[in-house]
């Protein structure tokens, strides 16, 4: 699969990420529930096309949402995208990712982009709620939308960035 194809599913996701999940979700967690399924392929992508194509898909990724749903502050999620999208793929650099170690590592990518994201809105007054109360109130049910989203497309989405990497060091050995 080639880089355009790899964004333009990107870009499907983000969009049903804002369109059809809203309406999927029940009404009473609309306002608790937050999915982040650009992200988890932001995380994919670290896991198993490398660093690079993390962090530029985290920055753009996050900086279209950053405009087009989060205008509280511009280049929050950007930074946070882009940030835990190349440490994922630095710390999994060398080691084959199983499932369990790519849940875990989803999992894990997804309380931190939250917790970035809350302190950052923390810093700069955005918010005044305390941490307890976010973690309770829209990380972890968001955290097991992002685990259910990412056990669902491990499979396709590993051997799409395979497939990926495979073709760029077939491009780099002739």
């Amino acid at each position: 699969m080639t880089i355009n194809r790899m964004i333009g599913l990107m870009i499907l996701l983000f969009i049903v990420e804002g369109t059809i999940m809203p309406w999927i979700i029940p009404t009473g967690y609309g306002e608790r529930i937050i999915t982040h399924f650009t992200f988890v392929m932001v995380v994919y992508s670290a896991m198993y096309s490398g660093r690079h194509h993390a962090l530029l898909f985290g920055i753009g990724f996050g900086l279209l949402q950053d405009i087009v749903y989060f205008g509280h502050l511009i280049g929050a999620h950007a930074f946070a995208m882009g940030l835990i999208g190349y440490f994922t793929g630095v710390l999994l650099e060398r080691k084959r990712a199983t499932i369990m170690m790519a849940l875990s590592m989803v999992g894990i990518a997804c309380l931190l982009y939250d917790t970035m994201i809350f302190f950052i809105y923390k810093a700069f007054r955005i918010t005044n709620e305390t941490y307890a109360w976010a973690v309770l109130d829209h990380i972890l049910p968001s955290l097991f939308i992002q685990l259910a989203f990412a056990l669902a497309v491990y499979v396709p989405a590993r051997r799409m960035f395979e497939s990926l990497t495979k073709l760029k060091t077939d491009e780099e050995e002739q």
